[in-house]
Protein backbone atom coordinates (compact mmCIF):
# COMPACT_ATOMS: atom_id res chain seq x y z
CA UNK A 1 0.00 0.00 0.00
CA UNK A 2 1.46 3.27 -1.03
CA UNK A 3 0.98 5.50 2.04
CA UNK A 4 0.64 9.35 1.00
CA UNK A 5 1.50 12.22 3.04
CA UNK A 6 -0.20 15.32 4.15
CA UNK A 7 1.44 18.80 3.68
CA UNK A 8 2.31 18.64 7.76
CA UNK A 9 3.87 15.24 7.53
CA UNK A 10 5.81 16.02 4.15
CA UNK A 11 7.46 19.11 6.38
CA UNK A 12 8.33 17.15 8.87
CA UNK A 13 9.89 15.00 6.64
CA UNK A 14 11.68 17.99 5.33
CA UNK A 15 12.96 18.93 8.72
CA UNK A 16 14.24 15.00 8.99
CA UNK A 17 15.71 15.62 5.35
CA UNK A 18 17.77 18.83 6.39
CA UNK A 19 19.00 17.00 9.79
CA UNK A 20 20.58 14.47 6.52
CA UNK A 21 21.52 17.29 4.30
CA UNK A 22 23.66 18.62 7.44
CA UNK A 23 25.16 15.18 7.90
CA UNK A 24 26.69 15.25 4.62
CA UNK A 25 28.00 18.37 4.72
CA UNK A 26 29.94 17.72 8.07
CA UNK A 27 31.39 14.06 6.34
CA UNK A 28 32.01 15.80 3.29
CA UNK A 29 34.48 18.28 5.43
CA UNK A 30 35.88 15.45 6.77
CA UNK A 31 36.77 12.92 4.37
CA UNK A 32 40.29 12.96 3.04
CA UNK A 33 43.16 10.30 2.23
CA UNK A 34 43.85 8.63 6.05
CA UNK A 35 41.03 8.97 7.86
CA UNK A 36 38.77 5.40 8.49
CA UNK A 37 35.08 5.00 7.95
CA UNK A 38 34.69 4.26 12.01
CA UNK A 39 35.63 7.62 12.43
CA UNK A 40 33.24 9.51 9.93
CA UNK A 41 30.25 6.85 10.80
CA UNK A 42 31.11 8.43 14.82
CA UNK A 43 31.09 11.86 13.63
CA UNK A 44 27.63 11.50 11.55
CA UNK A 45 26.30 9.94 14.78
CA UNK A 46 26.79 12.45 16.88
CA UNK A 47 25.80 15.12 14.69
CA UNK A 48 22.41 13.28 13.79
CA UNK A 49 21.60 13.19 17.95
CA UNK A 50 22.69 16.59 18.28
CA UNK A 51 20.04 17.76 16.22
CA UNK A 52 17.16 15.52 17.82
CA UNK A 53 17.09 12.91 15.69
CA UNK A 54 17.71 8.95 15.45
CA UNK A 55 19.78 7.24 13.02
CA UNK A 56 17.35 5.49 10.97
CA UNK A 57 19.96 2.67 9.89
CA UNK A 58 21.85 1.54 13.37
CA UNK A 59 19.83 -1.45 14.54
CA UNK A 60 17.41 -1.75 11.45
CA UNK A 61 17.47 -5.63 10.98
CA UNK A 62 20.52 -5.76 13.19
CA UNK A 63 22.77 -3.27 11.02
CA UNK A 64 25.35 -2.02 13.28
CA UNK A 65 26.32 1.45 12.86
CA UNK A 66 24.54 4.85 11.76
CA UNK A 67 25.62 5.39 7.85
CA UNK A 68 26.64 2.86 5.25
CA UNK A 69 29.88 3.86 3.99
CA UNK A 70 31.01 1.80 0.47
CA UNK A 71 34.34 2.61 -1.10
CA UNK A 72 34.98 1.96 -4.64
CA UNK A 73 33.65 -0.70 -5.74
CA UNK A 74 31.03 -1.84 -2.55
CA UNK A 75 27.91 -0.08 -3.90
CA UNK A 76 25.84 0.15 -0.82
CA UNK A 77 25.63 -0.91 2.71
CA UNK A 78 29.33 -0.74 3.61
CA UNK A 79 29.77 -1.02 7.18
CA UNK A 80 31.83 1.06 8.96
CA UNK A 81 35.33 0.22 9.95
CA UNK A 82 38.84 0.77 10.57
CA UNK A 83 40.80 0.54 7.34
CA UNK A 84 41.80 4.53 6.21
CA UNK A 85 40.34 5.84 3.23
CA UNK A 86 43.36 6.47 0.49
CA UNK A 87 44.12 8.99 -2.11
CA UNK A 88 41.98 8.37 -5.89
CA UNK A 89 39.29 6.35 -3.41
CA UNK A 90 36.11 7.47 -3.97
CA UNK A 91 32.92 6.94 -1.16
CA UNK A 92 29.39 6.43 -0.94
CA UNK A 93 27.93 7.96 1.81
CA UNK A 94 24.67 6.90 2.42
CA UNK A 95 22.38 8.43 5.72
CA UNK A 96 19.19 7.74 7.28
CA UNK A 97 17.53 10.18 10.08
CA UNK A 98 14.26 9.73 12.11
CA UNK A 99 12.80 12.91 13.16
CA UNK A 100 9.48 13.11 15.12
CA UNK A 101 8.19 9.83 13.43
CA UNK A 102 9.07 10.31 9.71
CA UNK A 103 12.24 9.15 8.07
CA UNK A 104 14.61 10.77 5.53
CA UNK A 105 17.06 9.17 3.61
CA UNK A 106 20.17 10.44 1.07
CA UNK A 107 23.24 9.10 -0.06
CA UNK A 108 26.17 11.09 -2.01
CA UNK A 109 29.19 9.72 -3.45
CA UNK A 110 32.21 11.40 -2.37
CA UNK A 111 35.91 11.38 -4.35
CA UNK A 112 38.62 10.61 -1.84
CA UNK A 113 41.78 13.74 -2.27
CA UNK A 114 42.75 13.34 -6.08
CA UNK A 115 40.63 10.67 -8.58
CA UNK A 116 40.87 9.86 -12.08
CA UNK A 117 39.16 12.04 -14.49
CA UNK A 118 36.57 9.50 -15.61
CA UNK A 119 35.84 8.12 -11.81
CA UNK A 120 34.64 11.66 -12.06
CA UNK A 121 32.95 11.64 -14.95
CA UNK A 122 31.03 8.98 -13.26
CA UNK A 123 30.23 10.34 -10.61
CA UNK A 124 28.72 13.06 -12.51
CA UNK A 125 26.83 10.99 -14.26
CA UNK A 126 25.17 9.36 -11.94
CA UNK A 127 24.93 12.49 -10.20
CA UNK A 128 22.84 13.93 -13.34
CA UNK A 129 20.79 10.47 -13.47
CA UNK A 130 19.46 11.29 -10.01
CA UNK A 131 18.75 14.83 -11.24
CA UNK A 132 16.85 13.86 -14.45
CA UNK A 133 14.54 11.14 -12.38
CA UNK A 134 13.91 14.11 -9.80
CA UNK A 135 12.38 15.64 -12.97
CA UNK A 136 10.10 13.38 -13.72
CA UNK A 137 8.27 13.13 -10.32
CA UNK A 138 5.20 14.61 -11.02
CA UNK A 139 1.80 14.09 -10.41
CA UNK A 140 0.24 12.26 -13.29
CA UNK A 141 3.32 10.74 -14.31
CA UNK A 142 4.51 6.60 -13.68
CA UNK A 143 7.58 5.18 -11.48
CA UNK A 144 8.44 4.68 -14.97
CA UNK A 145 9.26 7.59 -16.47
CA UNK A 146 11.53 8.24 -13.12
CA UNK A 147 13.03 4.70 -14.07
CA UNK A 148 13.46 5.56 -18.06
CA UNK A 149 14.69 9.14 -17.10
CA UNK A 150 17.24 7.10 -14.80
CA UNK A 151 18.51 4.36 -16.96
CA UNK A 152 18.57 6.92 -20.20
CA UNK A 153 21.23 9.30 -18.64
CA UNK A 154 23.34 6.49 -17.79
CA UNK A 155 23.54 4.15 -20.47
CA UNK A 156 23.64 7.09 -22.77
CA UNK A 157 27.19 7.50 -21.23
CA UNK A 158 28.36 4.20 -21.29
CA UNK A 159 27.87 3.03 -18.03
CA UNK A 160 25.85 0.31 -16.44
CA UNK A 161 22.33 0.37 -14.15
CA UNK A 162 22.49 -2.09 -11.66
CA UNK A 163 19.45 -4.02 -11.25
CA UNK A 164 19.16 -6.13 -8.28
CA UNK A 165 18.85 -2.62 -6.51
CA UNK A 166 16.18 -0.48 -6.04
CA UNK A 167 14.57 2.96 -5.04
CA UNK A 168 11.46 2.90 -2.72
CA UNK A 169 8.78 4.79 -0.66
CA UNK A 170 10.11 6.23 2.21
CA UNK A 171 8.06 7.91 5.09
CA UNK A 172 6.62 6.32 8.40
CA UNK A 173 8.91 3.86 7.69
CA UNK A 174 12.73 3.55 5.73
CA UNK A 175 11.28 1.13 3.30
CA UNK A 176 7.40 1.83 1.91
CA UNK A 177 5.82 1.49 -1.74
CA UNK A 178 6.49 1.76 -4.39
CA UNK A 179 9.52 0.09 -5.50
CA UNK A 180 11.61 2.40 -7.91
CA UNK A 181 13.63 0.61 -10.45
CA UNK A 182 16.66 2.55 -11.99
CA UNK A 183 15.54 0.62 -15.12
CA UNK A 184 12.48 0.34 -17.91
CA UNK A 185 10.67 -3.54 -16.83
CA UNK A 186 6.94 -4.02 -18.84
CA UNK A 187 5.49 -2.58 -15.73
CA UNK A 188 4.55 1.16 -15.86
CA UNK A 189 4.44 1.32 -11.84
CA UNK A 190 2.01 2.94 -10.07
CA UNK A 191 0.84 6.52 -11.06
CA UNK A 192 2.83 9.46 -9.06
CA UNK A 193 0.17 11.40 -6.84
CA UNK A 194 0.47 14.02 -4.70
CA UNK A 195 1.50 13.39 -1.47
CA UNK A 196 3.51 10.81 -2.20
CA UNK A 197 7.22 10.86 -0.99
CA UNK A 198 10.07 8.17 -2.76
CA UNK A 199 13.42 7.87 -2.36
CA UNK A 200 15.19 8.31 -5.60
CA UNK A 201 18.47 6.72 -5.91
CA UNK A 202 20.62 5.61 -8.83
CA UNK A 203 23.42 2.89 -8.22
CA UNK A 204 25.40 2.67 -11.54
CA UNK A 205 28.89 1.18 -12.41
CA UNK A 206 31.68 1.80 -14.90
CA UNK A 207 31.51 -2.32 -15.68
CA UNK A 208 28.44 -5.09 -15.36
CA UNK A 209 25.40 -4.73 -13.39
CA UNK A 210 26.02 -8.03 -11.15
CA UNK A 211 26.88 -7.48 -7.66
CA UNK A 212 27.53 -10.06 -4.87
CA UNK A 213 26.78 -9.62 -1.47
CA UNK A 214 29.99 -9.46 1.31
CA UNK A 215 30.08 -12.38 4.00
CA UNK A 216 29.13 -9.99 6.74
CA UNK A 217 25.23 -10.41 4.86
CA UNK A 218 25.54 -6.68 4.14
CA UNK A 219 27.97 -5.29 1.99
CA UNK A 220 27.25 -5.03 -1.74
CA UNK A 221 29.96 -4.48 -4.46
CA UNK A 222 30.02 -5.23 -7.99
CA UNK A 223 30.83 -8.70 -9.10
CA UNK A 224 33.77 -7.36 -11.45
CA UNK A 225 35.58 -5.08 -9.14
CA UNK A 226 34.21 -2.18 -10.84
CA UNK A 227 33.75 1.62 -9.58
CA UNK A 228 30.18 2.65 -8.78
CA UNK A 229 28.70 5.21 -7.64
CA UNK A 230 25.52 6.23 -5.47
CA UNK A 231 23.19 9.32 -5.33
CA UNK A 232 19.92 9.53 -3.31
CA UNK A 233 17.40 12.20 -2.74
CA UNK A 234 13.73 12.04 -1.13
CA UNK A 235 11.62 13.83 -3.25
CA UNK A 236 7.80 14.53 -2.28
CA UNK A 237 5.57 14.45 -5.05
CA UNK A 238 3.37 17.53 -4.92
CA UNK A 239 0.71 20.19 -7.19
CA UNK A 240 3.54 22.35 -7.69
CA UNK A 241 6.41 19.47 -9.18
CA UNK A 242 9.11 17.50 -7.05
CA UNK A 243 10.11 18.65 -3.53
CA UNK A 244 13.56 17.45 -2.64
CA UNK A 245 13.15 16.87 0.73
CA UNK A 246 17.24 16.37 1.77
CA UNK A 247 18.92 19.44 0.44
CA UNK A 248 20.18 21.62 2.77
CA UNK A 249 21.93 25.27 2.13
CA UNK A 250 25.60 24.66 1.96
CA UNK A 251 25.42 21.03 1.26
CA UNK A 252 27.33 19.19 -1.08
CA UNK A 253 29.29 21.70 -2.98
CA UNK A 254 31.67 19.40 -4.75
Amino acid sequence: MIIRKSAAEIETMARAGAVVAGTLALLDQHIEPGVTTAELDALAETFIRSQGGVPTFKGYKGYPAATCLSPNGMVVHGIPGPAPLADGDILSVDVGVTLDGFVADSAWTFPVGTIAPETQRLLDVCRAALEAGIEQARVGNAVSDISRAVQTVTEEAGFSVIRSLVGHGVGRSMHEEPQVPNFVSRHRGPELREGMTIAIEPMITVGAPEVYIHDDEWSISTSDGSLAAHFEHTVAVTAEGPRILTRGAGVLVR
